[in-house]
């Protein structure tokens, strides 16, 4: 555009396509933003429609000064701070609402629609899956076509003109896309936003009380989802760590100090090796899931004292990660005076009963192991029940569970099997993370969700180091086994709190099919497209280049490459007029033997010349171009064809080489 095109009134189908665009935009925002700014988006939306109708005025400076002011007042308000990705988020979509309020000329409404494509960008900071993807064509179709209708053209009155044209430009850019996503380096990012402390995420903490976990077997959002390089491992073998819990208070357990060192554990590679990677979603805490015990090549990530893989920053986005595990290695044969003296600590006092019952099972049962299957088979004989809704405990919680209500859920178990251990002299800790998971046939992945948290056990056996207990399973071993939802089957309702969840009617066959396969079609957009980073992007150019695939990729890429642009650019039809595309052709052979149409030089001046210059054809020149007239200016009829077959003869008639005669002008 130039500047006076710049200075001029908006067209109305722009302003149209603008308002609609504005609206898919900040819909999806309506989550993260204050209500406030959807109250502001609605009446600048309304003042701007009674601008256009003439029954308003554009605001004044004071009026936007104040707007804009009382505008970043209430998000400071709302959020706390103008820093950080919630509140940039809602100051930029504050600037997208204002603009359209002082819009007025074209340059202005090509900042409004820059702006738009730039809060597009922002939203996949918060949502990243298939559905936003797809929905995001909405809005950046509907700011082309504003785009569009900006331009001195035809279509700048006709609305579904401009969108066709703006559709058709998104589809010819698919291929440049594709080879942009598949080529470009991928980088890591120079800068980052400060995540949202007030951010709702459910999920483990770093301490646990007897019904933390039993809050999070309600939630049915999605944890991590898991493929296998191999066979993958029966459920009753699928216990993916999160952290461990060393320190108990009485009342709750949580991470010791020592846990936070970076220091990796000793331990040494033994049995089967099991190859896997994990999608990981926003958890807001820095600890990765794996299956003991680990290695992971992802950058930032270092392994614990305790075994678990960490990252230096908490996973606000999807991760992608592969990891190595080895079900059977051995863990720290030794332990030192440190680790030993934490996992044997137990408050001063409380819970006499159950010091009193660890002390009579040591003297039974002299050896860890012996000791570890009688309190598994206490747990076996006794009425023990599983239960999401236990009675409240006492002071004593303990005692109170092991030989009072004997109903909990695997929190209970494993806080008071560990509590059993150490007053038995048994090194021991809380691990805590999730059990099991749901298989997917269709892609052969596992998906985990948070009602798959677990807690289990963990012992030290002098030589032969740590191995794992789950009293869990001697009680309601459907929940290892099955699941969460078989083994609360009999008398509690499985995500009582979520009653449209899909997962509930997992019994409903074809209800099932369609969430399966919608699930698998989100988890290959989170592997194979936003996984798709630097070390993926590597090893796939790395496989399509290497030995002789190379050449075989780079001409199928050439051949592709050439297809597309004759698709595009249909040099054959650079003239869609039939007439006119027969008259460039005349022109250009004439051209070829040395002569050339001058500017503004009609077509019978054109064809004079041309007989003067070639007398010996004549006759087929002035013939072309008195039929050419006649079709095109006289309105005898006539057909395509019979331009057509007058040219073929000139062309027959002209030698292929014909001498360089200068031309003389008259």
């Amino acid at each position: 555009m130039t500047s006076a095109s710049l200075a001029q009134p908006i067209p109305r189908v722009s302003l149209n396509w603008l308002l609609v665009a504005q609206a898919l935009v900040i819909v999806p925002f309506s989550l993260h933003i204050p209500v406030s700014l959807i109250v502001l988006w609605l009446a600048c939306t309304f003042w701007r429609i009674q601008i256009f109708r003439m029954r308003v005025r554009m605001p004044g400076n004071w009026v936007k000064s104040g707007l804009l002011v009382g505008t970043a007042g209430g998000i400071y308000l709302a959020r706390g701070s103008l820093v950080g990705l919630d509140a940039g988020a809602a100051l930029l979509i504050a600037a997208f609402i204002l603009k359209m309020l002082e819009m007025q000329t074209r340059r202005d409404a090509l900042v409004l629609i820059f702006l738009g494509f730039f809060c597009v960008a922002v939203g996949y900071l918060f949502e990243d899956a298939l559905l936003w993807g797809l929905f995001t064509l909405l809005p950046i179709a509907t700011l082309l076509a504003g785009l569009i209708g900006l331009q001195q053209s035809t279509l700048s009155n006709k609305p579904a003109g401009t969108l066709m044209l703006a559709a058709k430009l998104l589809l010819q850019a698919v291929p440049l896309m594709l080879l942009l996503f598949l080529f470009f380096p991928r980088l890591d990012p120079l800068w980052s936003l400060p995540q949202p402390s007030n951010k709702a995420l459910t999920g483990l903490s770093d301490s646990m009380a007897p019904g933390d976990i039993a809050e999070l077997s309600k939630s049915a959002a999605l944890v991590f989802r898991a493929s296998f390089a191999g066979p993958i491992p029966p459920r009753n073998q699928q216990y993916w760590r999160g952290l461990t819990l060393e320190q108990f208070d009485g009342r709750r357990w949580s991470q010791s100090s020592r846990a936070q060192v970076p220091d990796a554990p000793d331990w040494r590679k033994e049995g089967v090796k099991l190859s896997y990677s994990i999608v990981m979603e926003p958890t807001g805490k820095p600890w990765l899931m794996t299956l003991d015990v680990g290695e992971t090549d992802l950058a930032g990530v270092r392994q614990m004292s305790d075994f678990r893989w960490q990252r230096r920053r908490p996973v606000e986005q999807s991760v992608l990660y592969s990891v190595n595990s080895w079900p059977d290695a051995v863990r720290e044969t030794v332990l030192s005076d440190g680790s030993r003296m934490q996992d044997l600590q137990l408050p001063a006092k409380g819970n006499p009963e159950a010091r009193e019952w660890a002390a009579d099972m040591h003297r039974r049962y002299p050896k860890p192991d012996a000791l570890v299957d009688g309190v598994l088979s206490y747990f076996t004989e006794q009425p023990f029940h599983y239960t999401l809704k236990p009675p409240v405990l006492g002071a004593n919680s303990i005692d109170d569970f092991l030989f009072g209500s004997r109903a909990g859920f695997c929190a209970h178990y494993a806080g008071a099997m560990t509590f059993v251990l150490r007053a038995a002299g048994i090194p021991a800790r809380v691990v805590a993370g999730y059990q099991g998971g749901e298989l997917n046939p269709g892609g052969n992945y596992i998906s985990v969700r948070q009602f798959d948290a677990h807690a289990w056990v963990e012992y030290w056996q002098a030589g032969v180091g740590w191995r794992s207990a789950d009293p869990t399973a001697a009680v309601a071993p459907a929940r290892i086994e099955q699941g969460l939802e078989q083994a609360l089957s009999a008398d509690e309702d499985f995500l009582a709190d979520s009653p449209m969840s899909a997962l509930r009617y997992r019994h409903l066959a074809w209800l099932n099919s369609i969430r399966l396969s919608w699930d698998n079609l989100n988890y290959g957009w989170q592997r194979w497209v936003l996984g798709y980073q630097g070390q993926q992007q590597l090893q796939v150019l790395g496989r399509w280049f290497s030995g002789f695939q190379a050449p075989v990729f780079a001409g199928a890429a050439l051949v592709i490459l050439g297809l597309l642009a004759l698709w595009l650019f249909k040099p054959w039809r650079r003239e869609s007029d039939s007439q006119l595309r027969l008259f460039n052709a005349f022109e250009r052979l004439l051209a070829r033997h040395g002569l050339r149409r001058q500017q503004g030089e009609g077509a019978r001046a054109f064809a004079s010349r041309a007989a003067r210059r070639f007398p010996a054809h004549a006759e087929a020149i002035e013939g072309f171009a008195r039929e050419f007239e006649a079709q095109r200016y006289a309105g005898v009829s006539g057909s395509v064809g019979q331009l057509r077959r007058r040219l073929k003869n000139l062309r027959r008639s002209l030698p292929w080489r014909l001498s360089a005669v200068k031309d003389k002008q008259p």
